[in-house]
């Protein structure tokens, strides 16, 4: 494997790093060593750790026997430890030429994809405070790269740039979002994009239990999975995020919603409810268990109108509700939740169930569309516990 020697995007990186040299200094991909030799030359740095991929690399790298350069054989993070004032990656950035095999040029298909490995894992070995400088080209993709440093709550900004022959060169300057320490500080870890809505994007990370919880656990620490809602920048909804939390704190009181655990005006932590969207699990899943699961859907959507709330979404609620392993259906995303005189989750519910008939006969229980929506009128008549039960009866007997 050939070693990538110094080029305009050397040069051009290498110019940035002596400002930003400080600490303990991390160099992925070090190649030639020109960044790490450059960062060992500052009196404020303590040492640099090199890493590449291609043993050849780390050995010479090794013969130059450079004060303060610690080299290491490592894909990206492998076989890294502890944590860096700055980080340095000047990645394999072009997208990949049919036919040709270069580890030291291309970046992946599209060309970002090392980034994208980079970027999911960069968080862990960066002080609170520390820096990122790294380079990349339009050939990568401006647009996508910033996307995965967004998705990765991470800031950045354009510090350098250079135009060579075919593209432009750029050098961002990239740190941790003041989201980002304060979900670190609410010891929430590995945090990775996991979905985007309308109004709001979720994070999935794991977090020690006793962070939230100060009674004595006998089995010690226990770490959980946790969902991390932030209100999207670019929503013209606003408010939504604390109006969940808001809704989230009461309906946890009876039992409803994903456990809330902590929270700011602009995001909430919640344990992440590991579960399968209601269609695809009502479709390997069997009649008895089927059975449960909607029973305690009506009993939830019932505890909802008499809180005098409606949710929305439930005659549609695809996405809305997930079940987890043990069967026990979770309602999510309370966005839109809103209190009114007249609560519709009972009869939206009913609505979904006689539009889900055939899925349901498929599994053996047949519900008769006509009087689903028969009951849902009496029930708009009659909102009590009476009826919740002839429905129950009627539907599932």
């Amino acid at each position: 494997m050939s070693i990538y020697e110094p080029a305009e995007d050397s040069y051009l990186l290498e110019s940035c790093i002596r400002e930003y040299a400080i600490g303990r200094v991390l160099d992925i991909g070090t190649g030639s060593g020109i960044q790490a030799m450059m960062a060992a030359s500052s009196p404020k740095v303590r040492e640099v750790v090199a890493v590449d991929i291609n043993e050849e690399a780390i050995g010479q790298l090794k013969e130059k026997n450079v004060p303060k350069i610690k080299p290491v054989i490592s894909n990206l993070f492998e076989n890294v430890a502890g944590k860096f004032d700055l980080i340095i990656f000047n990645p394999p950035y072009l997208p990949q030429d049919e036919g040709i095999e270069d580890q030291a040029l291309y970046g992946g298909k599209r060309g970002w994809e090392i980034i994208n490995r980079f970027c999911n894992e960069v968080t862990k070995y960066l002080m609170a405070d520390g820096k990122v400088l790294l380079l990349f080209s339009t050939l990568t993709n401006k647009s996508r790269v910033e996307e995965i440093l967004e998705n990765n709550l991470l800031d950045w900004k354009q510090i350098a740039s250079e135009k060579i022959s075919f593209e432009e060169l750029y050098v961002y300057e990239i740190s941790k979002s003041i989201l980002l320490r304060k979900l670190e500080s609410q010891n929430v870890e590995d945090l990775h994009f996991f979905a985007k809505g309308k109004r709001g994007i979720i994070y999935k990370g794991m977090q020690d239990k006793n962070t939230f919880i100060k009674t004595h656990l006998p089995s010690g620490k226990k770490i959980i999975p946790v969902a991390v809602k932030v209100e999207r920048k670019d929503s013209d909804a606003r408010n939504r995020i604390q109006n969940e939390i808001n809704w989230l704190k009461v309906l946890n009181a009876k039992g409803i919603g994903p456990k809330l655990l902590f929270h700011e005006s602009n995001f909430f932590i919640y344990e992440f409810v590991d579960g399968e969207e209601i269609i695809p699990w009502i479709k390997h899943s069997n009649k008895e268990d089927i059975v449960v699961v909607l029973k305690d859907l009506i009993q939830q959507c019932y505890v909802l109108d008499e809180l005098k709330v409606t949710k929305e979404e439930m005659h549609h609620p695809l996405k809305h509700i997930l079940v987890r392993s043990d069967h026990k259906p979770v309602l999510i995303d309370f966005e839109r939740c809103h209190n009114t005189d007249n609560p519709k989750n009972i009869t939206q519910f009913l609505e979904f169930l006689a539009r889900l008939n055939a899925d349901l006969i498929v599994r053996g229980i047949k519900l008769d569309p006509e009087i689903i929506r028969s009951l849902a009128s009496e029930y708009k008549d009659n909102q009590s516990n009476q009826i919740i039960e002839k429905i129950i009866n009627q539907l599932f007997s």
